[in-house]
């Protein structure tokens, strides 16, 4: 087992050389912090002879696992689900300041050409307050004080080292007037908060992008669910300029799940109703797949409302068993 191999890129020529030689699965296991340098390495190297297993920050049923685990909404999302934190007793705050720090200053620099670390630090804040919000380079770069081309090659920067998930929009193709810009989600709610300056749930929950925070944190559970399992995942936002949202998609072929995700403890007939106007346009684009419709939201409850199934955050990963 070699550990950072990304640093010693040269041993992966010779490794090749002995696993042609002996071809048992399973004699090496390399791993790497930084995947940027390792991924480019194995690609060159091992393709075609190695496997490879992505390993996302904790999923919810990992994170209770741990005695010291948050036990309420708002201190799941604040402290976010980084092992070391829990595995370590180490105060989240401390621990991501740390995190952020050795990212900027030690991946960012040895993979991409950044000028201005300072600028690099002020785009990264500025995608936390952007969290489950449409991208727009412009607005990001007008902000961030960059090019458009800047904040495009930083954003899959973000997105390679997965801080980020860009989830794509979905779309009829009758419907002309679906907004295709795909949406920016921070992988780990608690990176974000800190980001933002949330230091204590107290912080959060009153906090105008909870929300926001509660919904990027229910898309990654579920997008860490799908690479947790070697899935490829298939979700999706989807809007109208008219007005009609659904948060997260999930297309399993034979149909589709639609989820509305909100952060308040109480459910609110509001919650239901663009799930109804979007199976009313599958519909009127005569489109034979079966929809289930789901909300998940802040409270502790599990409900069946008429045809709508509504979820307790902690029952998150019951959406990965619909379909």
């Amino acid at each position: 087992m070699i550990d950072e191999i990304q640093h010693v890129p040269d041993l992966l020529s010779y490794l090749q050389n002995d696993i042609d030689e002996r071809s048992e699965p399973g004699r090496f296991i390399l791993t790497g912090s930084q995947h940027f340098g390792l991924s480019h390495s194995i690609s060159q190297t091992l393709a075609g002879r190695c496997g490879i297993l992505i390993l996302l920050p904790l999923s919810l049923g990992e994170l209770l696992a741990f005695p010291n685990a948050p036990k309420d909404l708002f201190s799941v999302l604040c402290q976010g689900a980084y092992p070391r934190i829990f595995d370590q007793n180490i105060p989240a705050h401390q621990w991501l300041a740390d995190y952020i720090t050795t990212y900027v200053q030690r991946d960012v620099r040895e993979v991409v050409n950044v000028g201005d670390l300072q600028a690099f630090s002020s785009f990264l804040k500025l995608c936390a307050g952007r969290t489950a919000q449409e991208i727009n380079l412009s607005a990001i770069g007008g902000d961030a004080g960059v090019s458009h081309k800047t904040v495009r090659s930083w954003l899959s920067v973000l997105e390679t080292s997965y801080i980020i998930h860009r989830l794509p929009a979905w779309h009829i193709n009758v419907r002309k007037q679906v907004v295709k810009a795909p949406k920016l989600h921070f992988i780990d709610s608690g990176l974000a908060c800190h980001l933002l300056g949330i230091r204590e749930p107290e912080q959060l929950y009153h906090h105008p992008l909870r929300g926001a925070i509660f919904e990027s944190w229910v898309v990654a559970e579920i997008f860490k669910a799908h690479v947790h399992s070697g899935d490829q995942p298939r979700i999706f936002h989807y809007r109208e300029t008219r007005g009609i949202e659904i948060d997260l998609l999930i297309d399993r072929f034979q149909g589709m799940d639609a989820i509305e995700i909100k952060s308040g403890a109480t459910i609110s007939r509001d919650f239901f109703k663009n799930l109804e106007r979007f199976h009313d346009r599958l519909n009127k684009a005569s489109s034979e797949r079966l929809l289930s419709k789901n909300i998940v939201y802040g409270g502790d409850t599990k409900q069946k409302r008429s045809t709508v199934q509504v979820l307790p955050w902690r029952d998150v990963h019951d959406l990965m068993a619909l379909g």
